[in-house]
């Protein structure tokens, strides 16, 4: 059954997000075992791609980095089949279409599926395209997570009837990457969610510090980092695991 509902079972969740191979596969492996420990609830594996359009250039970087060491998509899926001998926590692969189509859409969502991630988000997909990818996850048992923008409040309550998983809400407009302030209303916007849907929503895109993530889990179920731990791994490099895990830890004690 999928698991990432209980991500949100013991408080309010920290989702931790890093790029698959960046600095190395086995590296990755070691981050999600360390994350885990100091407190990460549900972990996002972003699988490389040489034009993420909604990424900063942070991630964009490690992107690149992943795949000029060669970082291939079937390389992801086995190291994914090894950290599922060590642990179960809820895991979604992030990614853009692209890199789905290109393995072929059914063939990846029963791959990943069959190796026992529970979620996919694909960010360049608007709800209006995510059909055929969501038919797919609905046969594997796979939650195709939306992400809602702070645009009009009718779209955002069109997109959070038909959610799975959890929704993913973005705390700014424009790419990932730290922002030094968070100007949107989460609050209003996850009050119409709320309305239309049971289903927990985490904040994402910009935050980076505890006292956002603080201020961010007040109104949320959950808080999203993916830039200022991808930096730590740009960083620190093969010693990055020590790093990270401090950070995960300081920032979910924060949300406590």
């Amino acid at each position: 059954m999928n698991k990432i509902k209980h991500a949100f079972e013991h408080g309010k969740a920290f989702i931790p997000f890093i790029t698959c191979g960046d600095p190395s596969l086995e590296a990755t492996k070691r981050l999600v075992y360390a994350m885990e420990e100091a407190g990460a609830d549900l972990i996002e594996l972003g699988i490389p791609f040489s034009d993420p359009t909604a990424e900063g250039p942070v991630i964009q970087q490690a992107s690149l980095r992943a795949l000029n060491a060669g970082v291939t998509t079937d390389q992801i899926f086995e190291m994914v089949d090894e950290i599922r001998k060590h642990t179960q926590i809820p895991l979604v692969f992030m990614t853009y279409a692209n890199v789905v189509f290109s393995y072929g859409a059914q063939r990846f969502i029963e791959r990943a599926a069959q190796l026992g991630i529970d979620g996919l988000i694909l960010p360049d997909i608007p709800y209006e395209e995510k059909e055929e990818f969501d038919g797919i996850c609905g046969q594997y048992g796979l939650a195709l997570i939306s992400m809602i923008a702070p645009t009009s409040h009718e779209r955002i309550r069109m997109i959070a009837k038909e959610a799975k998983g959890f929704l993913y809400c973005v705390s700014s407009l424009g790419v990932t990457g730290a922002r030094s302030e968070i100007t949107t209303d989460i609050g209003a916007m996850i009050q119409v969610v709320k309305e239309e849907t049971q289903l927990p929503c985490a904040v994402g895109f910009g935050i980076s510090t505890p006292q956002q993530a603080a201020q961010m889990a007040e109104v949320s179920d959950g808080v999203i980092v993916g830039s200022a731990i991808v930096a730590l791994c740009g960083q620190y490099g093969e010693d990055c695991v020590p790093h990270v895990a401090s950070y995960v830890k300081h920032m979910k004690d924060a949300i406590r």
